[in-house]
């Protein structure tokens, strides 16, 4: 189960977008490797030992503020956009903001408030996380090797070397030309795509957080350079990237709690067995499905964890540009309370599907927009 769009919007798969080869460039043979679980981050953080995955995050994290920190103190000095005619360019964009409005409808009119070069840009990584979700999660993922997610990744060097493959990878090839945006998250989101083909257990936290760091955190390190910081903001760069990790890190740890009995189905267990083990259950336990106190009781205690992490995300919303918060408060608010319905259900995950109604929906967006114009934190 992954879930790579939660910082940007709810992903509901309700039909694919395909990836095809075209004119918009060149396809190369690509050398299959094998990749183990960390690898990806140990490339970039070096070859120094690591007390746990977070820490290993955190290392990403200041590489991508440290790329933020240059842009705001050099502007100007980005490279050329994509050479691509402006009309070509153009229909890429808007068709990233059709495929965001389709699928994301709630964070699309939030992109609206921003300014037209920045919801683009916005759309442009949408629609490749999406995609790039649907390799393992959509209709075709049954058929999804390792060897295809290796060239997925040689398009992704391609896009970021100027070289897109159809219109899709135009937009955000355009999109890395005008913003500070790192290849390195884009490269850690497909990691976790090959941790859903061969992984279907965590055996603590810090594993977990790392596939959440990989399918959901990489979101929020991708947009905050196009989103931006705001001028005025006393906020350290590193903490505003660390806020919008954290807001991927509990909209993922939501989608698993979420989703307990649907990746029980698929014999999949998303949740902490050490955990587990101390509150006295077991994966047989998962699989029966039963709501007893042992699992109401583990359950309060995921819950609580998980408000921490939109606790430490909503601080660094408000440092965001204003024109940006209101999409990135709505996402979370309404993530949020995916949780209170968790508990409204008696925290029966393996038969009931917490969800937020449309009405709900609705009244909420009011609500996160006020919290973002006005800096109100959440109860």
């Amino acid at each position: 189960m992954s879930g790579s769009v939660l910082w940007l919007a709810s992903p509901v798969h309700t039909k694919s977008l395909a990836i095809p080869s075209s004119r918009w460039g060149r396809r190369s043979n690509c050398r299959i490797s094998s990749v183990s679980v960390s690898a990806t981050l140990v490339a970039t953080a070096g070859p120094r030992s690591y007390e746990s995955y977070e820490e290993m995050v955190y290392e990403v994290v200041l590489k991508q503020a440290a790329l933020t920190r240059k842009e705001r103190t050099n502007r100007g000095v980005l490279d050329e956009s994509v050479p691509l005619s402006w009309d070509l360019l153009s229909d890429a964009y808007e068709r990233c903001g059709e495929v965001c409005a389709e699928y994301a409808k709630t964070f699309y009119l939030g992109t609206l408030l921003m300014t037209p070069e920045r919801r683009k840009a916005i759309w442009a990584i949408y629609v490749w996380c999406r995609r790039t979700d649907e390799l393992v999660d959509g209709p075709n993922a049954s058929y999804i090797t390792p060897t295809a997610l290796e060239r997925w990744e040689k398009r992704l060097d391609d896009l970021f070397n100027g070289r897109p493959y159809d219109m899709y990878d135009a937009a955000l090839s355009d999109t890395i030309s005008k913003f500070p945006v790192d290849i390195q998250p884009f490269k850690d989101m497909i990691e976790g795509m090959r941790l859903d083909l061969k992984k279907s257990r965590y055996q603590n936290f810090d594993e977990l957080y790392l596939y959440c760091y990989y399918v959901a955190g990489t979101v929020g390190l991708m947009t905050v350079p196009v989103m931006g910081i705001a001028p005025d903001s006393k906020a350290s760069t590193e903490s505003v990237y660390n806020a919008a990790l954290a807001l991927g890190i509990a909209s993922q740890l939501t989608n698993i709690l979420r989703d307990v009995g649907e990746d029980a189905r698929r014999g999949r267990i998303y949740l902490p067995l050490d955990e587990l083990a101390q509150a006295g259950l077991t994966e047989d336990d998962i699989f029966a499905g039963k709501v007893t106190d042992k699992w109401r009781n583990f359950m309060k205690g995921q819950i609580k964890r998980t408000r921490m992490f939109y606790e430490e995300a909503e601080r660094g919303i408000f440092e965001l540009n204003p024109q940006s918060r209101w999409p990135v408060m709505a996402s979370s608010l309404l993530y949020r309370q995916i949780l209170d319905s968790i508990e409204a259900n008696d925290y029966d995950n393996f038969t009931k599907r917490a969800y937020v109604s449309k009405p709900k929906k609705l009244l909420s967006l009011p609500v996160a927009y006020a919290q973002a114009t006005l800096g109100i934190k959440s109860s």
